[in-house]
């Protein structure tokens, strides 16, 4: 009877991840139609056109504007549901204000984005998550302190500062040595030739600093919520019934406590990721790196709301993904989950 039940709940498993996912994608929606909504009303395309030698006629730049889809002297409604027409129908983000099309430029620069978001997420979740269960199995040792002050100084650190740092510290490496073994500018060197392995050494040491720069924040803000976790944990009864049963430590902490401990983190998961895309933003941009971070910067400075609405979708996409595998994470950690489903 007992393995009917459990059947019959992990088999609605799929049910509750299917409703899930029909909630993000109605949160996708809803994002999507807002960031194009307070694009169009919080830049001015026009600005760009001015001071332009020689001057462009009053009629030119209305052409311009209309030929992209972000005249201001059009209503907002209508240049909404055209953009949405194009956008939700034919899968076309339109034109930037340099006229390239947009669809273009995001798949150049969203593969860039990814390879240091991916990177810098699992390093930063996986290494924040262990630190903070082994400073909770050590509470108030000096390791534990250690640990929380260098915690709290990373936190209250600007991600700007603390990439700028690691780059300051990578030069003076470098002189110290008298080698150019840290690249800390753009993704690549310019004419990297020797094949694969050659390709992939080159950019896994122009990946390093970025990538730390991005995880650190994520390792600081991981392990002080796993720890406060992990230790109301610790003191349960369950734990201590395992351990009157036979289970090693080790065992029980793992298979026991960390378990549990990890179901909360699964939802603070998802909402550390928008914090995180904010600092590799940053982190884009100091270090040379041209992908959607970057690219958002420039097109708030150009006014470009086609280019500025491409990234937000990237943006809500990425966080709600990450929102979506928190669930998935849930459901598999949490029986309770799986339960309500059924």
């Amino acid at each position: 009877m007992m393995l009917q039940q459990e059947d019959w709940t992990i088999s609605c498993v799929p049910f509750y991840l299917v409703k899930r996912l029909g909630y993000h994608a109605v949160l996708l929606l809803a994002a999507v139609c807002l960031s194009y909504l307070l694009a169009s009303l919080a830049l001015d395309p026009r600005a760009y056109y001015e001071g332009r030698q020689p001057p462009l006629s009053p009629s030119a730049v209305d052409h311009h504007l209309t030929a992209l889809g972000v005249n201001d002297h059009q209503p907002l409604r209508d240049r909404f549901l055209h953009w949405a027409d194009r956008a939700f129908l034919h899968g076309d983000l339109g034109e930037t204000i340099d006229g390239t099309p947009v669809d273009a430029e995001f798949g150049r620069r969203i593969g860039v984005s990814l390879r240091l978001l991916l990177a810098g997420t699992v390093l930063g979740t996986v290494a924040g998550v262990l630190l903070g269960a082994w400073t909770a199995v050590r509470q108030y040792r000096p390791s534990d302190r250690a640990v929380t002050l260098a915690s709290f100084a990373l936190l209250s650190t600007p991600v700007f500062l603390l990439a700028v740092l690691l780059k300051t510290g990578a030069i003076w490496f470098n002189q110290a040595t008298g080698t150019d073994l840290i690249q800390f500018t753009g993704e690549r060197s310019p004419g990297a030739d020797g094949g694969l392995w050659t390709a992939l050494k080159d950019r896994s040491v122009h990946l390093l600093l970025p990538t730390l720069s991005v995880a650190l924040f994520s390792v600081a803000s991981y392990s002080r919520y796993q720890r406060s976790t992990m230790l109301d944990v610790l003191g349960s009864d369950y734990l201590r019934t395992a351990r009157a049963k036979g289970l090693g430590r080790r065992a029980v902490l793992l298979r026991h406590g960390l378990r549990t401990a990890l179901i909360p983190m699964s939802t603070y998961f998802s909402y550390g990721f928008l914090a995180l895309f904010t600092g590799a933003t940053f982190t884009e941009t100091i270090f040379g790196w041209h992908g959607m971070g970057e690219w958002f910067v420039n097109s708030i400075g150009k006014n470009d709301v086609n280019s500025v609405v491409a990234v937000n979708v990237f943006a809500a996409v990425t966080v709600l993904l990450s929102g979506f595998l928190a669930d998935l994470l849930h459901a598999a950690l949490d029986p309770r989950i799986r339960r309500a489903a059924s």
